[in-house]
């Protein structure tokens, strides 16, 4: 691995600590009901092009600190085809920092895209 690569893997994994959190409220906000994490995790490949990218590990402790800070609540219902399942929805508390994330992230957007403009081809 060169360290070009190895500066990419870094800024990619910096860039993804923040955007994870935002994309898996958007993710339970779009759907409207509970869902547990093999469900968000599908969402979040169809909508998010790779949010993750095979991380799906790394969901579980996102969704337990967004539970932890109420912007979603979780409960556990039985599965009959395997262990119980967590199902978490957004809270009031979560639709509201969804909306002041998203016009957060789409101004930084903005501003980096036109620092960036010309730059590359």
């Amino acid at each position: 691995m060169t360290e070009s690569d190895i500066q990419l893997k870094k800024f990619q994994k910096e860039l993804s600590a923040g955007t994870v959190s935002l994309a898996l409220l958007a993710v339970l906000a779009r759907a409207g009901e509970p869902m547990y994490g093999y469900q968000i995790a599908k969402q979040l490949e169809r909508f998010g092009g790779g949010v993750l990218s095979g991380k799906q590990s790394a969901l579980y402790p996102v969704l337990r600190n967004l539970e932890a800070s109420g912007l979603l609540d979780s409960h556990v219902e039985p599965s009959v085809s395997g262990p119980p399942r967590r199902y978490y929805r957004i809270t009031a508390l979560g639709q509201a920092a969804l909306r002041e994330w998203a016009a957060a992230w789409r101004a930084t957007r903005d501003s980096v895209d036109t620092v960036l403009e010309g730059l590359l081809p």
